[in-house]
C-alpha cells in the first residue's frame, strides 16, 4: 500500500472515509452529523472533503474561503463554530458556484494535497466525504491514505444490494474494513401524529447488512428540519442523535491510542 506523507504539522490518529455506491443518498449530511456527534463527545475532529467536483461540506458548516489561513508552503483548515477543522475544494474558489472542470489527474492530486500540504493539527476523529461510486479518487483515498474504516451510506431502494455490494467489495480489495452502514431517508416520523412511514419502502437495511457481515446499521429518518439547517449551514444546530450509535460503534472498533 503506498501511502502519501503527512503534513509535518498534522498527527491524524483514526481516519474514516464515508462512502455511496450512488449520488443523492445524502452522504455529505451523513458525514458532517458524524463529525458533529463525534465532536459533542470532546473529539478533536476534521472533515477532508474528498469530492472535488460536488464539494458541500463547507455550506453545511457555514464556513468560507476567508476562513482558511496559509503560511508559505502550508495550508490551515478552515475551523467551524464548533472546532470541526474541514478543507474542501469550495474554499479554494473565489465563487462557490464555479464548477471544477478538472481531468482525474488533477482532482485525485488536489485530493493528495489536502492531506500532504494542509497541516491539520491534533485530530482524533478525520472524516472522509467521498465522492459516490468506485473511481479514481476513492482509488486514490484508499492506496494513498492511511484509511482505518469506512461508512457506507444508502437509502431503502431496489438497488440498494448491488450498490452496498460494489462498496463492499471495493472495501475489501482494498484491506479496509467496513465499520457500518447508514441507511438515509429510511422512515419519516408525522409530526401531527408521531406515525412512522417508510416513503421509500420498506428497508432494506437489517437484510443487507446481514448479507455482507456489516457490523453496525443505523437507520435515519427523513428530516425536513435538518435538511433546512444544513441548507442554512448551521448543521452543527442540529440535534443529531440519531447518528450518535454510529459513532459509538466507531469509538469501539477505531478505539484511540494513549
Amino acid at each position: 500500500k503506498l501511502e502519501a506523507e503527512p503534513n509535518p504539522g498534522s498527527h491524524v490518529k483514526k481516519m474514516i472515509a464515508v462512502v455511496s455506491g450512488k449520488g443523492g443518498v445524502g452522504k455529505s449530511s451523513v458525514t458532517a452529523l458524524s463529525a458533529l456527534w463525534a465532536r459533542r463527545q470532546g473529539y478533536n475532529v476534521g472533515i477532508l472533503d474528498a469530492d472535488i467536483t460536488g464539494p458541500s461540506i463547507p455550506r453545511m458548516l457555514g464556513v468560507h474561503p476567508w476562513d482558511l489561513s496559509a503560511s508559505e508552503n502550508t495550508l490551515y483548515p478552515a475551523v467551524s463554530v464548533t472546532g470541526i477543522k474541514t478543507m474542501s475544494m469550495n474554499l479554494l474558489m473565489e465563487n462557490e458556484e464555479q464548477p471544477v472542470i478538472w481531468r482525474s489527474p488533477v482532482i485525485t492530486g488536489a485530493v493528495q494535497q489536502f492531506w500532504t500540504d494542509v497541516a491539520w493539527g491534533e485530530i482524533d476523529y478525520m472524516f472522509i466525504d467521498m465522492p459516490p461510486g468506485t473511481g479514481d479518487v476513492p482509488l486514490t483515498v484508499f492506496q494513498a491514505l492511511p484509511v482505518d474504516g469506512i461508512l457506507i451510506v444508502t437509502t431503502p431502494q431496489d438497488l440498494v444490494s448491488m450498490i452496498v455490494a460494489k462498496a463492499v467489495n471495493m472495501a475489501g480489495m482494498m484491506n479496509v474494513p467496513v465499520l457500518g452502514m447508514v441507511e438515509n431517508m429510511s422512515y419519516f416520523v408525522c409530526p401531527d401524529c408521531g406515525k412512522k412511514h417508510e416513503i421509500f419502502g420498506e428497508s432494506q437495511a437489517e437484510r443487507v447488512a446481514a448479507a455482507f457481515d456489516i457490523p453496525h446499521v443505523v437507520r435515519m429518518p427523513v428530516d425536513p428540519v435538518v435538511a433546512a439547517m444544513v441548507d442554512a449551514g448551521e448543521v452543527e444546530h442540529v440535534s443529531g442523535e440519531n447518528i450518535a450509535p454510529l459513532v459509538e460503534c466507531i469509538e469501539a472498533d477505531l478505539p484511540l491510542e494513549d
